[in-house]
């Protein structure tokens, strides 16, 4: 059995309010891949997107303060809701409950396992690449709303180079080690580390386009940046 393990951003499932034709079209995409290939099974971690930001935006406005804990667990509660729906769409595949630990007892039953933020100090993609590894994935797909890596921000700097490959090491170099609630980076640096230990290889690429997705499942030429 072949498990795909997928980092799915929550900017892309609830950018700010919940994207249902893009959900619509991503169920029909994996129930299609799970169709044709009967040994293939998907592990989707959920984000906290547009809901996880306006929280802690939230609190930080009522309190005056920064505190880490607080504003991971409103991330984490994010995750869930997000998650909840993302099981309830795939109902018939996914026939286990949401996983909120990622190091617990764990049963995959069904052909789709949902699961959703753990506890502070860990995104959504430490928990992917921790599950990748319970379930011997060698690769995490990272879906978000960016199509690849740049040398720079693009949106700043126009000239900023696209990025195909690279390493761990330098991509640690590049978004740095520590882990901030809402720190906007292509992968999370504690995550980015759990996987360079491991030896596993991340592709980066753009959740919003599905053919490309597809190309990525089915092993043809893709657009995203591959880190290894």
């Amino acid at each position: 059995m072949e498990t795909v393990v997928i980092s799915l951003g929550g900017s892309i499932v609830v950018p700010d309010n919940i994207d249902i034709d893009f959900i619509k079209s991503f169920y029909h995409l994996i129930a299609s891949h799970l169709e044709k290939n009967k040994e293939l099974r998907f592990i989707l971690v959920v984000g906290g997107g547009g809901p996880a930001r306006k929280y802690q935006n939230a609190y930080r406005e009522i309190t005056g303060k920064n505190n880490s804990d607080a504003q991971d667990w409103i991330g984490i509660a994010a995750t869930r809701l997000n998650a909840q729906l993302i099981k309830a769409v795939f109902y018939n595949e996914c026939k286990d409950p949401v996983v909120t630990d990622p190091t617990e007892e764990l049963n995959f039953t069904g052909k789709i396992l949902i699961a959703a933020g753990w506890k502070p100090g860990f995104s959504t993609d430490f928990d992917a690449v921790v599950l990748g590894e319970r379930f011997g994935a060698k690769e995490i797909l990272n879906l978000s709303n960016i199509e690849m890596l740049y040398s720079e921000d693009p949106r700043k700097n126009p000239k900023a180079k696209k990025i195909s490959s690279i390493s761990w090491n330098d991509f640690i170099s590049m978004i740095g080690e520590e882990w901030t609630p809402g720190k906007n980076v292509p992968f999370d640096p504690v995550a980015a580390k759990k996987a360079k230990e491991l030896g596993m290889k991340v592709i980066l690429a753009s959740g919003r386009n599905l053919e490309n997705l597809s190309n990525i499942l089915d092993k043809k030429e893709f657009t995203g940046t591959i880190i290894q």
